[in-house]
Order: structure tokens, then C-alpha cells, then sequence
């Protein structure tokens, strides 16, 4: 009996060493796991997306020759997770410091083009459906129909917004610096506020809502640009001969009104706009409107859509820095018609046209024709 308790106590004993080893080899094989883990972390928070098109584009304004130029638009975004609910960005894009375009005009025998900064954020949320963003940013406001009345698509602002959304409201609120360097006395710091509901009523999606917006320009300069160009708001110079005495002679306090609805067609999406907009201190030539329809939605490969806007935006309804820099020209003062169409290639890769029959300059007594065509092909990554 005790020759077998040896024997079998030898067993266990051996058993028991080679666990251990077992053991400690797999605490080193976890830990390696987790040191290869942890150095491809950063891959699993950052994300990269962005995009590139190539445009041709003509433009035949009346009393002018025809111009035709061809042009790129790249654009990266880098964003990072941190902790906490916590995602900071930065974007780069080519062309100038334009505001409302990130094109650039192909030529200058081969030069290099510029790469500036289009994007630098940080975004918290606070609570689900509730963001807090700052920096230079996404721009936060519902555009119905994605048009560009108000705001270019291009358009980031720089300070600071709040966006609550939930299954049926939504509420978007912002300031932005038009300049916050006081040194030469030109600071004007914006506002502005959105309420929308969603919904559905009869098998349609609706988005309808209200916002408000605040610029205080009066009496200030240019915020880009030349010195006398103030893309068709109202202007004075106390000396005509000196473009810069020139400045703005009211604010933009624009009030809007909007509503897209979104439905099935025979199986065919269609989406329907509209947006409306007075500037409540201007005494004339104060209003602006946008109404559109988009068939098709380019989705999926070998998808199409196309689209009607009529648009009719008076001089002084909104900020011309700030809106759409294609329609009549750029700048308010311009109504007219735009058609447009689009093929997917693939989920990627998009070929499209726009063609933009426009009249500009009647506030100023030279009303005359502006249409421009471009012909665009997209790539997003």
C-alpha cells in the first residue's frame, strides 16, 4: 500500500509541474496576444474616408466671353474614438482659402496646388442623441434638399455647436466666428438656432422645421475677398474712390421656414423641398426661396437620380459670403433654374451633370444671364 501511495503521489507531483508550465505558458502567450493587441489598437479607433472628383466646367455669361476651365477637388478626414464618448477630427482639403469651395483650377504649367485646413474638431456626446462639437467643423444645419440657400455644402463653420436629435425632433444650435481677431476692429461673432420634427404621414417621411440666424455685419468690412466685393449684399463707401472704406450697411438676420418629404414612387425614391428665408433687417430685396424635386437616389451600382431646383434669392435675403458659390455666379442677387443628373458607376464611383440657367445683378440694374455646366466624376474612400 505505501509503494503505491509513493507511486501515485510521484504522479501527481508531476502532473502538477507540468499544469504550472501549462499555466505560465499560457499567461505568456496572453500577454503577447495583448501586446499585439494593444499596438494595433489605434487602427481599430481612427478611421479614414475621403474623397476626390474631377470637373470640367463652362460658363456663359452674357456681355462676357464663354470661359471653360477644368478642375480637381480632393479631400481627406482623419477621425479618432477616445474615451468617454470622446472623437476628435482633422481634414484637409485642396484649392485656396475660399470660404465655400475647395476647387482647384488645373493649369500654371504643371504647379503644385495647395493643401489646406478644411477640418479640426473635437465632438463629445454628452448623452445619447446630444453632441457637443468645437473647432472647425462639419456643418451642423439641416439643409432640406442638401441646398445651398444659406449654407454651400462646403461651407465648415469655426466655434462652436450643439445638436440633440431623437426618433422625432431635432434641434441644432451654433455660433461661429465670421472673424474673432480684434486687431483690425472687423470681429463679428454669429448665431443661430434650428427646431425640426420628423415623422411619418401617409407613408412619407417628413422633415419640416424653423431656425433663426444672427450675423452682425453692419458697419464691418469685408470678411474675404477683395474690399469692395460683397457677393451682391448691400454696400456704402465713404470714399467712393478707395474700395477700402467700403462696408456692410445692415445685419443678416434671417428667419427660415423648411420642409423635405422623402416617399416611394412605383418603387422609385422621390424627394420633394422646400426652403424659405426673409432677412428681417433688410427693408427690400429681402427675401429668398429654393423648391426642388430628386428622383432616383445613385445608392447601389448602375443606380441613377435626377433633379429640378428653382431658386429665386434676393440681394440682401442672406449672407452671399456664406451661400451657394455655383448658383448665378456665387453670392446673392440670382433666381433661375438648375437641372441635374447623376449615374453610379459603383457604390464608389459616381459620373454626373449639372447645368445651372440662372439671371444675376437685377438689384443692381444689370440684370443679365449666367449659366454654367459642369460635368463631374467622383470617387469616395
Amino acid at each position: 500500500r505505501l509503494n503505491t501511495l509513493e507511486a501515485e503521489n510521484a504522479e501527481l507531483r508531476q502532473l502538477s509541474e507540468e499544469t504550472i508550465r501549462d499555466v505560465s505558458l499560457s499567461k505568456e502567450q496572453v500577454a503577447m496576444l495583448d501586446k499585439r493587441a494593444s499596438a494595433s489598437n489605434w487602427t481599430d479607433s481612427i478611421k479614414l474616408k475621403g474623397d476626390f472628383r474631377y470637373r470640367y466646367e463652362n460658363i456663359d455669361e452674357e456681355g462676357k466671353d464663354d470661359r471653360d476651365r477644368n478642375r480637381i477637388r480632393a479631400r481627406a478626414h482623419l477621425e479618432a474614438t477616445l474615451p468617454d464618448n470622446v472623437k476628435v477630427g482633422l481634414g484637409v482639403a485642396s484649392g485656396g482659402d475660399d470660404p465655400v469651395s475647395t476647387n482647384q483650377t488645373l493649369g500654371g504649367g504643371g504647379s503644385t496646388k495647395d493643401l489646406r485646413l478644411d477640418l479640426a474638431y473635437a465632438n463629445w456626446q454628452a448623452m445619447e442623441g446630444l453632441n457637443l462639437v468645437g473647432g472647425k467643423y462639419k456643418n451642423i444645419w439641416y439643409r432640406p434638399g442638401k441646398n445651398g440657400l444659406i449654407f454651400d455644402g462646403d461651407y465648415n463653420p469655426e466655434g462652436v455647436g450643439v445638436t440633440y436629435r431623437n426618433d422625432w425632433f431635432f434641434t441644432n444650435l451654433g455660433g461661429t466666428w465670421l472673424e474673432s481677431d480684434t486687431k483690425g476692429a472687423n470681429d463679428s461673432y454669429s448665431w443661430g438656432g434650428q427646431l425640426g420634427f420628423r415623422g411619418e404621414v401617409a407613408g412619407a417621411k417628413v422633415v419640416a422645421g424653423a431656425g433663426y440666424y444672427n450675423f452682425d455685419t453692419e458697419g464691418s468690412e469685408v470678411f474675404h475677398g477683395d474690399n469692395d466685393d460683397f457677393y451682391g449684399n448691400s454696400f456704402a463707401c465713404s470714399d467712393p474712390t478707395d474700395p477700402e472704406s467700403c462696408v456692410y450697411t445692415i445685419d443678416y438676420n434671417i428667419v427660415q421656414a423648411f420642409a423635405d418629404v422623402s416617399m416611394n414612387v412605383a418603387d422609385m425614391p422621390v424627394n420633394l423641398f422646400v426652403d424659405y428665408v426673409v432677412n428681417d433687417d433688410a427693408d427690400d430685396n429681402d427675401t429668398g426661396y429654393a423648391v426642388g424635386v430628386k428622383i432616383g437616389k445613385t445608392k447601389a451600382a448602375r443606380s441613377w437620380q435626377l433633379g429640378y431646383t428653382y431658386q429665386d434669392l434676393e440681394a440682401d435675403a442672406v449672407l452671399g459670403l456664406l451661400t451657394d458659390s455655383d448658383f448665378a455666379g456665387g453670392g446673392t442677387d440670382g433666381k433661375g433654374h438648375v437641372l441635374k443628373g447623376k449615374y453610379a458607376v459603383n457604390k464608389q464611383w459616381t459620373i454626373g451633370m449639372t447645368y445651372f440657367m440662372t439671371e444675376t445683378g437685377e438689384a443692381y440694374g444689370f440684370e443679365h444671364d449666367y449659366d454654367r455646366i459642369m460635368i463631374d466624376t467622383q470617387f469616395k474612400y
